[in-house]
């Protein structure tokens, strides 16, 4: 595969299958990376020591942490094509007004890091990277409208992301990477870790429930059950239309699994709508290529002197900009 070194040759194996047989031996077409920036910001937030400061005393923990991972992300895979996604539907998303519970169990962000993830956004920007982002729709439904239109103009997707929601997006060529584990999966590798096939990734959490988003589920359809009964009849839809052959599968329970999936029917259908992600969200006027463009000096070094950001990290951020650290850079930054 032409996109990073993996040290994983059982990923390599899952990837190889995900190719028919003579297509493994011809040029892949050009992948699109596709940033899961929350899942990053978030992370570094929490794991990032809160010791960094702005230029005006704020804190910069997740920036930082987030500068470090997009920069190794930039050297590492030296992409053509990028676009990073951000959740700003955070309460304004369809899908509340669908579900008024929807992701009610999350404490709003602090103004902390409001201010970061602001600041991330610029980062991407002036790195001349696309950003993604819109007020009714999140993060996974740009990925994947962004995804839809890539695939159009003739490219894969390399999602870079640990939630499995996005496995739902996976075709034939286009992998999912969980950058922080090093792991890589395609559309073949999704069964393997969920214990359902790609495609009904969205069904199996209608069903199980996704305690994350505050998704109930059908009462008593835990995860093995929402996999067995999607291994048997292979989507909601034929589950629901079919519930009266469920208590005579051979599984612990399958009496009861009939009368809760009668019961609550309604509800499974409703979450599926959230559970699915909408591949029809608007994207903006970088689609369907979201090349990659030149870095913006001067966005670039303001950034770099509002964040307080070392010299290791400036060099870094000039280079992967493709700029000339010592044409653009302040004197002081030279030493």
């Amino acid at each position: 595969m032409s996109a990073g070194t993996r040290d994983n040759d059982e990923d390599d194996d899952i990837l190889d299958r995900d190719l028919p047989s003579q297509a493994r031996h011809t040029a892949e077409p050009p992948p699109v990376y596709l940033i899961d920036a929350s899942i990053y910001v978030f992370r570094a937030w929490h794991t990032m020591p809160d010791e960094f400061r702005d230029t005006d005393g704020w804190p910069t923990n997740a920036v930082q942490g987030f500068a470090r991972f997009l920069l190794d992300v930039l050297e590492r895979e030296r992409p053509q094509h990028i676009a990073v996604a951000f959740d700003e539907a955070l309460d304004s998303c369809f899908r509340n007004r669908l579900y008024p519970a929807y992701k009610a169990n999350r404490d709003p962000a602090p103004d902390e890091l409001k201010r970061q993830f602001a600041h991330c956004k610029a980062l991407c920007a002036a790195l001349g990277l696309t950003v993604l982002g819109h007020h009714d729709y999140e993060a996974d439904d740009l990925i994947g409208s962004a995804l839809r239109h890539a695939r159009d103009a003739g490219h894969r997707g390399i999602i870079l992301s640990a939630d499995k929601d996005l496995s739902q997006l996976l075709h034939i060529g286009d992998e999912q990477w969980d950058y922080a584990r090093n792991q890589r999966w395609g559309v073949h590798g999704v069964k393997a870790r969920h214990g359902v096939e790609a495609h009904q990734i969205a069904d199996y959490l209608a069903l199980s429930g996704d305690a994350v988003d505050n998704i109930p589920g059908v009462p008593g359809i835990g995860a093995k059950t929402a996999a067995v009964l999607l291994a048997h009849f292979g989507d909601l839809d034929s589950l629901l239309t079919r519930i009266d052959e469920v208590q005579f599968l051979r599984f612990r329970g399958a009496a009861q699994a009939a009368a809760k999936l009668r019961e609550h029917r309604d509800n499974a259908r409703l979450f599926r709508q959230l559970t699915t992600i909408d591949c029809d969200a608007p994207v903006g006027d970088t689609a369907p290529r979201f090349h990659r463009a030149n870095a913006e000096p001067s966005a670039l070094g303001a950034l770099c002197d509002t964040l307080r950001f070392g010299p290791m990290t400036r060099r870094r951020a000039y280079a992967a900009g493709g700029l000339d650290f010592s044409e653009h850079a302040p004197q002081s930054d030279h030493t």
